[in-house]
């Protein structure tokens, strides 16, 4: 299928062409730029959800279970599961989608696991273009849950409107995600594992970190759950559709649309930026010459990394004169 075919076929609900559309977006070729850009205007009307959290908070069985809660509401759910890639190949074992299982039989859910491919916000590069896929499919949720890379998870707040911020007693997250930035992203906070000791006190910390980072025009719930028992799901429904009547209706409902744009242009800018730094300098043979130079310790990394700028600037300017 050519972009055209791939665009009216997500339109049109087939599945097949939802599938193909979204291996190209992820793959980045012109077939799927060019389906992002025809299905971008059609995007807009889904609820966006990222979870995150550490690794062992429990994340895959609270987004199985917030999915079924969204399929009892009459809700069709995309769902976009990040799993932890192998350096070397950059292959994922995709385990979220074994623990998901069950949900692969609903039609009502599509799921489709990415590889993070390295990237230390535990989201591929091309995950904001998977969801927005599934957003112009029709997808009345798209859920994202990320790789569990820990405080360096912000990113998920550049690809979704309401990101969830899942911690565990006694796991010293709170702490990390403070560090993290993630108090500042997160829309919604879930103890989950509350059948735990030091729930409550780790309710209580997550409140008192909140009153340390000021006040905000959406002050984020703290909730509790047994996410494999099923507690806490549907309060945490609620919370997530409280949060997206906010940010369609509060007075900063443009502003919030504004910053969740400049912060994805400039996430994907960044990223491009930085694939074509390194392919320049690889070309030139620099960037090899360098890491020589730091190996027999006659060159500092510091200094080596300003060479390389220099060198890929000097590289681009050639190739623009």
């Amino acid at each position: 299928m050519d972009a055209a075919e791939l665009i009216a076929g997500v339109g049109n609900g087939d599945r097949r062409a939802l599938a193909r559309a979204i291996t190209h977006v992820e793959a980045d070729t012109e077939t799927g730029r060019a389906v992002l850009a025809g299905l971008y205007p059609r995007t807009g009307q889904a609820r966006t959800v990222g979870v995150t959290g550490s690794a062992g908070v429990g994340k895959s069985t609270l987004v199985g279970g917030l999915a079924r809660a969204q399929r009892e509401r009459g809700r069709s759910v995309g769902i976009v599961a990040v799993d932890p890639s192998s350096p070397f190949s950059h292959g994922a074992i995709l385990g979220d989608r074994i623990r998901m299982q069950d949900l692969t039989s609903d039609s009502g859910v599509f799921m489709r696991s990415m590889a993070s491919r390295g990237n230390l916000g535990g989201l591929a590069e091309t995950a904001s273009g998977v969801v927005d896929v599934m957003d112009a499919a029709g997808y009345d949720v798209v859920i994202v849950e990320t790789v569990g890379a820990g405080q360096d998870e912000v990113e998920v707040a550049t690809a979704t409107q309401t990101t969830v911020l899942v911690t565990m007693p006694a796991g010293g997250d709170e702490v990390q995600s403070l560090k993290a930035g993630l108090m500042e992203v997160a829309q919604v906070m879930v103890v989950n594992k509350a059948d735990l000791a030091g729930a409550d006190t780790a309710a209580t910390q997550l409140r008192a970190l909140l009153a340390i980072a000021g006040e905000r025009p959406w002050k984020p719930p703290i909730l509790k759950a047994v996410a494999r028992a099923g507690e806490g799901v549907e309060e945490l429904v609620e919370a997530i559709d409280d949060h997206q009547a906010h940010l369609r209706g509060s007075e900063h409902a443009e502003e919030a649309r504004r910053d969740l744009a400049r912060a994805q242009v400039i996430s994907l800018a960044r990223a491009a930026l930085h694939r074509e730094a390194l392919d320049a300098a690889r070309r030139a043979g620099l960037l090899e010459e360098l890491v020589e130079e730091v190996a027999a310790r006659r060159r500092d990394p510091r200094s080596a990394a300003a060479a390389l700028l220099r060198g890929v600037k000097d590289g681009w300017a050639r190739e623009r004169d």
